[in-house]
């Protein structure tokens, strides 16, 4: 891997703040923390400035609450001048990064997303199948509490294969090891909170390593990851047995992770693959019910103009006449 040749320096630059700066209060100008923040904003961008060449910085504690989205989910929201840190962090970062990742891995990266993973799916269904003249098979796993289980050793040592500078790792060390999953045990430091941007840079660093020994090792040709959930495509059922075995022990002997023992299984398209909310068929998706009934029940609560054209965009991606005759 091509090593990093951005210096601790750029990020903690007081240009990189200030542009962060900007970018993160987008949407957030009227929250009260925000506000408080700003109204002070080149006092508090030199004293992190400041914090940070001195290396005197110590990220704060977060804030938690729960959301379900649609199932329930423990956020952890972090300080402003923190998460100002972290948008620092990532304009630096992410351009470099995101060059190394696989071309099939589409969760929380530019000009990727949802809709191109599943057009992607659907892709790989038609070539294998022939354009439904043959048996293509779908091996779809989830891997179990994703974020909570990425273990801090193992991110901080990959991180250190790509970047150089001593300081630039101290400073990831230090957004790393700020939080820790209630799922650690001993020493063990584990888990990324979902509140932070640098998490879902960092969740992707660390699962490139399982796509590339996807890609590399397995030679997969026909494999899409969003997140924590993955498919790989094949005309044969066996094959696809064979690799969920090797692919267990990597993702736990390497990324000490777990697959979902209830979320993992082998189908055909026709009998229908449920994934990213959308269930599949050869040629047609579907709204999965619980994401219709959520969609449903949100659009009664909140009947908003902006609200609606935004469920009715994501409705264009699929079969959803009927949603769209009766609901809207």
């Amino acid at each position: 891997m091509k090593r990093f040749s951005h210096t601790y320096d750029d990020i903690i630059s007081v240009d990189n703040l200030l542009q962060s700066w900007q970018e993160f209060v987008v949407g957030k100008k009227n929250r009260k923390d925000v506000i408080l923040f700003q109204a002070k904003l080149m006092d508090n961008i030199f004293s992190l400035h400041n914090d940070l060449k001195n290396k005197t910085y110590i990220h704060g504690e977060y804030h938690a609450f729960n959301i379900s989205d649609p199932k329930p989910r423990n956020i952890h929201k972090a300080t402003v001048r923190d998460r100002l840190l972290h948008h620092a962090i990532y304009r630096i970062l992410y351009p470099y990064f995101d060059k190394k990742f696989i071309h099939d891995s589409y969760s929380c990266r530019l000009n990727k997303g949802t809709h191109k993973a599943m057009n992607r799916l659907r892709y790989f269904y038609r070539k294998i199948s022939k354009n439904n003249t043959k048996t293509c098979y779908v091996l779809k796993c989830d891997i179990k509490k994703f974020f909570a289980n990425i273990d801090h050793q193992i991110l901080k040592s990959i991180l250190s294969r790509a970047v150089l500078d001593t300081d630039i790792l101290w400073l990831l060390g230090q957004v790393v090891d700020s939080f820790t999953s209630i799922y650690a045990i001993a020493e063990m430091k584990k888990g990324l909170p979902l509140g932070n941007l640098t998490s879902q840079l960092l969740v992707n660093i660390y699962m490139n390593e399982f796509d590339q020994f996807v890609k590399r090792e397995l030679k997969v040709k026909y494999y899409v990851r969003y997140a924590d959930d993955f498919v790989i495509l094949s005309e044969n059922q066996n094959d696809l047995l064979l690799l969920l075995r090797y692919i267990v022990l990597f993702l736990r002997e390497k990324l000490k992770l777990e697959l979902h023992p209830k979320k993992v299984f082998i189908k055909t398209i026709a009998s229908g693959i449920d994934f990213l909310g959308w269930v599949h068929y050869p040629k047609h998706r579907v709204l999965r019910t619980t994401t219709k009934r959520r969609m449903l029940k949100n659009v009664k609560n909140n009947p908003k103009p902006e609200a609606i054209q935004s469920y009715l965009g994501m409705l264009q991606h699929g079969d959803t006449y009927k949603i769209k005759s009766n609901y809207f």
